[in-house]
């Protein structure tokens, strides 16, 4: 039986863990060739064996989404090696500090819309550009539910997240009639290394992130990928601007 994304080239930043590496390996079980991007090497790499162990087809591809010219290099990378770019998972990003407004830092802020909110501009504009010359594609962002409503102490992880949402709408309808699509998944509290670091400042961190979700437990990172890679796929091919929530709940109370 053919795979959900047979043949398909798909393009995952942040790949080289948690959400990156569980889709950038989806998108393998299910037939795609995959660059997997991030800027943290052992990662990135490790998660291109892992595909290739499993008798998928994988690069790496060392990237800093926050600037230009490493994604239009990722980009071209991809296309030098395989032909095209069908799916894009643009899933790079940082937490930063959660502290109230009145005591984030400057550098704090730009470090973390640089990343989360203009990593995933700079990566629609290469991805886009690449999909209107081979006539079409599908591109998932990362948001968040802190993309839907707010969290105390984080206000620049919420404002990015917003914004990419924002910007997955305004990209699904500049390009709808060419045939790109752009949807967003939201997460709720995931099994990442991002919540571990949460957790481990933390240990009741752990007890009250389940207790927020209805379905009484964590995410799980492959949990997010089907999700991405169903949006990739053919099955979804009439839907376009959407922030999927993924959440086990948290956003319907």
């Amino acid at each position: 039986m053919a795979g959900r994304v047979d043949g398909k080239v798909a393009v995952v930043t942040g790949g080289g863990s948690g959400i990156g590496r569980a889709t950038a390996l989806a998108f393998a079980r299910e037939g795609a060739k995959v660059v997997v991007a991030d800027v943290v090497v052992a990662g990135g790499e490790e998660t291109a064996r892992m595909i290739k162990a499993a008798g998928g087809e994988a690069i790496f591809v060392k990237t800093d989404v926050a600037k230009g010219a490493e994604v239009d290099a990722l980009i071209a990378k991809t296309v030098a090696t395989y032909g095209r770019v069908d799916c894009a998972f643009n899933n790079a990003g940082i937490e930063g500090q959660f502290v109230p407004i009145i005591d984030g830092s400057e550098e704090n802020w730009d470090r973390v819309i640089d990343i989360n909110l203009k990593g995933v501009w700079l990566c629609l504009k290469s991805e886009i550009a690449q999909m209107l010359k081979q006539g079409g594609g599908a591109i998932v962002n990362t948001a968040s539910v802190a993309g839907l409503i707010g969290a105390a102490g984080g206000s620049a992880y919420v404002a990015s997240k917003h914004g990419v949402n924002g910007l997955t709408k305004t990209a699904a309808l500049e390009y709808a009639k060419q045939g790109i699509r752009v949807n967003a998944v939201c997460p709720g509290v995931i099994r990442t290394p991002m919540v571990e670091r949460a957790i481990s400042a933390n240990p009741q961190m752990a007890e009250f992130m389940a207790a927020v979700e209805p379905v009484g437990r964590l995410g799980k990172p492959e949990e997010i990928a089907e999700a991405v890679v169903w949006l990739c796929s053919d099955a979804a091919s009439f839907v376009t601007g959407l922030p999927m929530v993924v959440d086990g709940g948290w956003t319907a109370q």
